[in-house]
């Protein structure tokens, strides 16, 4: 994987957690722009007067213009005006509906199905590109390239694959002829640079599957290959022969050493009509934790995705996953269900790496109780804030139906 790829998924994450909650206020303008607002107009459209308006307006100016009587004019410019009111009613009706549906749920419990990319986190990262050589000219090949993750910690290892295909997409015998993986430097202060070699094979053997199908794999041990006490990118050069010609395959792997908390089991409680499940771990390192979580119904439909964002103490603590109960309500999932797949992090603020891993826990984690879906609550989610929007969303909305109601019971 490329850098660029690397920093913009750190960004991303650190994005996550340093906005926690406060995507939320972004809500009013995320229901605009659904509804065509641009950012400088009013909820009501342009403050400016429709065509219809203004010609209906500047027909009345002194009779110029027009021979039809004043108060045909002057009705024409009434109903160019209702038209515009209802107009903007509408509109307001629409954007008041479009946030209180939006943010029915709360943040931090959604369905998993607004988030797609995050329905198999732990898929490999995988790419196909041009092959290009060292000096970076295309060659006669395109590379296919996969990793089975960007970030590290710890003991953990990541696995990289090659292939190469030719322009009508047919696997092309490969020879990885070498591959160094080397720290890069952040700044430039000096610092002394970690290297270590790695062996990329097809023999069936080690980080390999299947022997012969033109895959060549090699697994990157961070912690045992000298960079376990190296916090920062690792990047992967592997000279790649295939063609008759050679090019360079690169991926970039981010890494910390340590792990800040590990994982002690999970229970779960029924409470005020939703379903909670809390993530028991202790906590070596205090700061702010940002756990993930996804639910799938007993067929394996995906249902949730649950997020914890706080600040946490160290020592055994219980991150608290929730499930509002109107979100059970609205999508009614078969039961029991079957949490999977949790990741969590604490976040690092302002340095690089931004995050240092906890061990993932993946594949089904815990299976939860069988519930009937009529015990849990139809409540939405309440926030002051959320209270404050719709306020101001109820306020256009009754400024636009008075205008329509006045300007409909006006006197020709």
């Amino acid at each position: 994987m490329k850098l660029g790829k690397t920093a913009l998924l750190g960004a991303a994450a650190a994005l996550l957690a340093l906005a926690g909650w406060q995507w939320w206020s972004d809500a009013r303008a995320t229901a605009n722009a659904q509804l065509g607002i641009t950012q400088g107009s009013s909820l009501y459209g342009s403050t400016s007067p429709t065509p219809s308006a203004e010609k209906a307006a500047n027909a009345g100016k002194d009779g110029a213009g027009s021979n039809a009587p004043f108060s045909t004019q002057g009705l024409q410019q009434r109903q160019a005006q209702q038209a515009l009111w209802q107009r903007r009613y509408e509109r307001a009706e629409q954007s008041f509906a479009a946030y209180k549906d939006a943010t029915r749920y709360p943040p931090e419990s959604r369905p998993l199905a607004e988030h797609p990319d995050q329905i198999r986190p732990f898929s490999p990262v995988s790419e196909q590109t041009q092959a290009r050589d060292a000096q970076g000219q295309a060659v006669k090949f395109t590379l296919r390239t996969s990793q089975e993750r960007v970030f590290l910690s710890g003991a953990d290892t990541v696995k990289f694959s090659i292939e190469a295909l030719d322009e009508k997409g047919t696997l092309l015998p490969v020879a990885v002829t070498s591959a160094r993986a080397q720290s890069l430097a952040e700044s430039r202060t000096l610092t002394t640079t970690i290297g270590a070699n790695l062996d990329f094979a097809d023999d069936g053997a080690g980080a390999d599957e299947v022997a012969g199908d033109a895959k060549y794999t090699a697994r990157l041990n961070p912690a045992q290959q000298g960079f376990a006490q190296y916090r920062g990118t690792i990047r992967l050069l592997a000279t790649v022969k295939a063609n008759g010609q050679e090019a360079v395959a690169h991926f970039d792997v981010v890494y910390t050493p340590g792990s800040p908390a590990t994982w002690l089991g999970m229970r779960e409680a029924f409470e005020a009509g939703s379903l909670n499940f809390y993530a028991r771990a202790n906590v070596l390192q205090a700061g702010r934790y940002v756990v993930s979580a996804r639910v799938d119904d007993a067929h394996g439909k995906p249902f949730a995705l649950l997020q914890y964002n706080e600040e946490v103490a160290a020592g055994v603590r219980e991150f608290k996953l929730h499930i509002i109960g109107v979100l059970v309500r609205d999508k009614n999932p078969a039961f029991p269900l079957r949490v999977r797949d949790i990741e969590g992090f604490l976040l690092l603020p302002d340095q690089h790496p931004d995050r240092v891993l906890m061990p993932r826990l993946s594949g089904v984690v815990h299976t939860s109780a069988k519930y009937n879906v009529a015990n849990f609550s139809s409540d939405e989610w309440q926030s002051d804030e959320r209270q404050r929007y719709l306020d101001e969303y109820s306020k256009d909305v009754e400024l636009a139906r008075l205008q329509v109601q006045k300007l409909q019971t006006a006197q020709p």
